[in-house]
């Protein structure tokens, strides 16, 4: 919740005395699998009406951006709502409401629940709120929220594992559907193999990776002709550059079925980078994935990434100590370390746990801020680098200015973005 406070007071500039969400404003982009998500979300949402009703509560579905597209229970209840907009067509994002389980769970992973005066907006203060959003297994990006609200009472005692078990339910199918895709992406790799000379690798949406031949293997520091289908299993190339091109190329593939791409990325395999196209695979119209070609450069080429505009105010991260909230100047930050689903922070203020969930969602953050991936475990500063130690074989250890001047070691696949970006 104090995470959540800070983005509304530093990122959103939320009025804390709002009294009624606004207007929903973005029509997002809906596939036939996110309409998929809020039929059973709102078979769900209805099966519960009854008994919303009896405890005088309401239950709302809403769309990615926030939108409340159906709402269901106690008649009285839901007048009340309409008085802060709590009602369809309406938007209960955080930038747009502050902090509220619709609109917090949106921003978290798991289900969420704010009580009372935990909403950032007074005029929310007599509502207890509890949700979850679904979330696509590939992107990790937030499809729909399932909320449960009541007004100057407690929630049911069953409603946080209710939320879980639907959202997991839910999840479950687009799950299947994932499976499937990866199926298709590797059968359409076969097929490109068998029709040409060049490395070839197939990647999802999210620019992970499903399968690459022996060579796109190599230059992604990825396993050889191993599919791997389940979107649990798929491996993260680690070159930013690549995983941005592929983004582009589903934004693009998305509005116009036969666009194709091309663009240089630098590899693990060459301090040069390396041309690369992009094909976009489809399945029943949906577009599932890319099909990377590496030396070659047919297509469109791809528009140079802009460089991010200069902040008007320092960039801080948010990590925890005990109860408390930590704003951490970038600088202050030696190298961020993978611990399970948590990352430990070493910091000059010692160790800190991130408020951001995962290293892979922390590398993506710091990517354009000095931030480098060198290992699988490690995200380092590298302002922070004291010394740089060189094995027999070409390996490479990093020796940072941290309290205890620890040694981070190079993954091999890495060495080469270490070095480009040191200039050693």
């Amino acid at each position: 919740m104090a995470i959540s406070w800070h983005r509304c007071r530093e990122q959103y500039r939320v009025d804390p005395h709002l009294a009624a969400a606004p207007l929903a404003v973005a029509e997002p982009d809906h596939t036939p699998e996110h309409d998929v998500v809020f039929a059973e979300l709102g078979f769900r949402a209805a099966s519960v009406a009854h008994e919303m009703e009896n405890l005088g509560g309401v239950v709302t579905v809403t769309d990615a951006t926030g939108r409340i597209l159906a709402e269901w229970g106690d008649q009285a209840t839901l007048a009340r709502a309409t008085e802060s907009n709590l009602a369809p067509w309406f938007c209960w994002s955080e930038c747009a409401a502050g902090t509220n389980a619709m609109g917090t769970a949106l921003e978290a992973h798991g289900p969420v629940s704010i009580r009372g005066a935990e909403h950032w907006c007074q005029g929310f203060h007599n509502w207890v709120c509890a949700g979850v959003a679904v979330r696509d297994v590939v992107t990790r990006e937030p499809i729909a929220v399932l909320n449960i609200s009541c007004w100057r009472s407690q929630l049911p005692a069953a409603a946080g594992s209710w939320l879980a078990n639907a959202a997991t339910v839910t999840q479950a199918t687009l799950k299947k559907h994932a499976r499937d895709s990866g199926a298709e992406l590797v059968a359409a790799f076969t097929q490109a193999r068998a029709r040409s000379r060049a490395a070839i690798a197939a990647l999802d949406t999210a620019g992970k990776v499903v399968i690459a031949d022996d060579l796109a293997s190599v230059l992604m520091g990825v396993p050889a002709s191993t599919p791997a289908v389940d979107p649990t299993l798929r491996w993260n190339p680690g070159l930013p550059e690549l995983v941005g091109a592929v983004r582009y190329a589903v934004r693009q593939g998305a509005h116009n079925p036969d666009w194709i791409g091309s663009t240089q990325v630098f590899t693990h395999l060459s301090d040069e980078p390396t041309s690369i196209s992009i094909r976009p695979v489809f399945s029943s119209g949906r577009l599932i994935g890319n099909l990377i070609s590496f030396g070659t450069a047919d297509g469109a080429r791809l528009p140079r990434a802009e460089a991010p505009a200069p902040c008007a105010e320092p960039r801080r991260l948010v990590a925890t100590r005990d109860n408390r909230m930590v704003l951490l100047r970038l600088s202050e930050i030696a190298f961020a370390e993978s611990e399970g689903n948590d990352v430990l922070l070493s910091t000059d203020q010692g160790r800190l746990r991130a408020a951001t969930p995962g290293l892979d969602k922390l590398d993506d953050e710091l990517a354009d801020a000095g931030f480098l991936r060198v290992h699988r475990r490690y995200v380092v500063n590298l302002s922070r680098i004291r010394e740089i130690e060189r094995g027999l074989k070409g390996e490479l250890s990093l020796v940072m200015d941290d309290r205890k001047n620890t040694m981070l070691p190079v993954s091999r696949r890495n060495v080469p973005a270490v070095r480009r970006a040191l200039k050693i």
